[in-house]
């Protein structure tokens, strides 16, 4: 029986906003929904960030962005639905959380009741980032509370970490990864306004160095770079999603990487203009990155400069590169981020190469 990858999608509820409902994926070209964000406290209670466009609004027909992933997941049983908590403006209370056996096992009871309560199949926790050994030992210790309340196979516990070793070094790989169904490497935003020079923000291989904006982190990371030093961690490469950006990343007065920029700004790949991603993108096969540099400042003097992005082509490299070293698959952060247009969407993309009929 042909091996079966994942190609999962998170969702996160502030898109019904810009009318971009749960009913906007594309749910024939997805495996799992990762549903973003719902958020913690520091007494391991569980706290909607937004109850309004979880429970409340009317959306796809039922009230809030929730009740429509579970209606998506009713009428597509194949799909799995699960529940992250935290993200990047909610890990604030993971360290007082994780460090408490008392919040820890309040957290671990109220997830399960809660995905159980809302029709989902699992949990995911994205900690960004555990800062220390320390707090790296309290995830752990969050993680084996989770799968306690979440047993397997019945449930699906997932993380979402970082790519750089500056991250992963603080985490016992080895001891999470018996626990975990999937570990989702975000393989992204290796570049931003954060970094003093542009660059590609998403390689699957690492391009030429670039200045590095923090002492500890590599200079050169890629989506590669991570996967290895997962799998010489003791992590099976079989629990590793390899994450696509469904974004272009832009940098206002850089043609290229190492370039110098004035501004750099995140845009969804939908934004972008059909005819610049098709006819200036040009992928680099040996980075797995793709790129073009926009000129059409419409007389304001505003062009987005050099961006990078990831395209179909780079992300059906992405996906040989998984089947070749037998990862999980790959997940898409965001994936109403992406466009349905057939030749043109990234789900679909991957979708399509990881079923492909060659042999792994």
């Amino acid at each position: 029986m042909p091996r079966q990858y994942i190609n999962a999608v998170y969702y996160p509820n502030w898109r019904v906003y810009k009318d971009l409902p749960p009913s906007a994926l594309q749910v024939k070209c997805i495996t799992h929904i990762y549903y973003a964000f719902v958020g913690v406290t520091e007494s391991g209670k569980i706290k909607l960030n937004d109850e309004w466009a979880d429970l409340g609004i009317d959306v796809d027909g039922v009230n809030g962005c929730i009740a429509a992933v579970a209606q998506i997941k009713r009428d597509n049983p194949g799909i799995k639905t699960i529940a992250t908590f935290g993200g990047g403006e909610g890990s604030g209370p993971f360290p007082a959380l994780a460090a408490s056996s008392r919040a820890r096992s309040t957290f671990a009871a109220q997830a399960r009741n809660f995905v159980d309560t809302h029709g989902f199949d699992g949990v995911d926790i994205d900690w960004e980032q555990p800062a220390n050994d320390a707090q790296g030992r309290d995830y752990l210790a969050l993680m084996h509370a989770l799968r306690d309340a979440l047993p397997a196979p019945r449930y699906v516990l997932a993380t979402a970490l970082p790519c750089g070793q500056w991250a992963l070094r603080h985490i016992p790989l080895a001891h999470l990864a018996p626990l975990i169904d999937y570990l989702n490497l975000m393989s992204y935003d290796f570049s931003g306004p954060w970094t003093p020079a542009a660059g590609h923000q998403a390689q699957l291989r690492a391009p030429p160095p670039l200045p590095p904006s923090d002492p500890q982190q590599q200079q050169s990371p890629s989506g590669q770079a991570g996967v290895s030093y997962l799998i010489a961690h003791g992590v099976h490469p079989s629990k590793v999603a390899l994450g696509i950006p469904a974004y272009a990343r832009c940098f206002a007065g850089a043609r290229g990487p190492g370039d110098a920029y004035s501004a750099a700004t995140e845009v969804d790949y939908r934004d972008l203009a059909a005819d610049a991603v098709d006819g200036l993108a040009r992928v680099d096969e040996e980075a797995g990155a793709a790129c073009y540099v926009d000129e059409n400042d419409g007389g304001g003097g505003n062009n987005m400069g050099f961006v990078s992005l990831d395209t179909p082509e780079t992300v059906r490299l992405k996906a040989r590169y998984a089947r070749a070293n037998r990862l999980a698959g790959l997940f898409y952060w965001q994936g109403v981020g992406d466009v349905d247009t057939p030749g043109r969407s990234l789900v679909a993309a991957g979708w399509q190469e990881l079923r492909a009929p060659y042999s792994d």
